[in-house]
């Protein structure tokens, strides 16, 4: 690799950073790219710039977003009262792309794994205490998945409940969903049943 020109080699390095890009793999994408037209590599450069420049985390519910509140947490016909508690954003997209929940969301940022270093401070745990102390919301649904990380997080937010919520109504989705599986990758129609036929946890 040493030998590619310094443009070629440092774009090369850049594209190897991501998951599951080895260097040959990185150098076939700069190929690939040499051969597109100016104006496309032009507009994968400003879709990266604007990634970062224009998304932002929604301080109602800290996902993704390209405005603060984003559009979930503003729209006034969602029910305050039902507060789904998912992971990460992709799995809010896996629930809102099903539509059958029309509460709102509490992104965590990821799955308590004491072996891994992640313990409750690196997680919005103070966001969703802040969200329940409002008083506003009667549910919390619990949408985690089945892994062990899952369940470490899920007995953790209920002990939480318990000491500073007592009375709110926790629920998780249906064990439908396969056992050490993550939210994300389930199909539509067995996440609508999980959340249908949720139970009280």
């Amino acid at each position: 690799m040493n030998k590619l020109p310094l443009p070629l080699r440092n774009l090369v390095d850049q594209l190897a950073n991501f998951p599951g890009v080895g260097p040959k793999s990185a150098l076939r994408m700069a190929m690939t790219m040499l051969k597109w037209p100016r104006e496309k590599t032009r507009n994968l450069g400003q879709g990266i710039l604007d990634l970062r420049d224009r998304l932002c985390i929604c301080s109602g519910c800290a996902s993704l977003a390209d405005n603060d509140p984003c559009d979930i947490c503003s729209d006034p016909a969602r029910d305050d009262e039902k507060l789904c508690v998912v992971s990460e954003w992709d799995s809010l997209l896996i629930m809102e792309e099903s539509s059958f929940f029309r509460g709102k969301y509490l992104v965590l940022g990821g799955l308590l794994s004491p072996l891994d270093g992640v313990d409750p401070g690196l997680l919005e745990f103070d966001k969703l205490r802040k969200i329940l102390g409002s008083g506003k919301v009667k549910e919390l649904i619990l949408a985690l998945g089945t892994t062990l990380e899952s369940e470490t997080t899920n007995s953790y937010i209920k002990n939480m409940l318990a000491r500073e919520f007592p009375g709110l109504i926790l629920t998780r989705l249906a064990q439908g969903i396969p056992l050490g599986s993550d939210l994300k990758f389930m199909d539509k129609e067995t996440l609508r049943q999980s959340m249908l036929y949720r139970q009280s946890i």
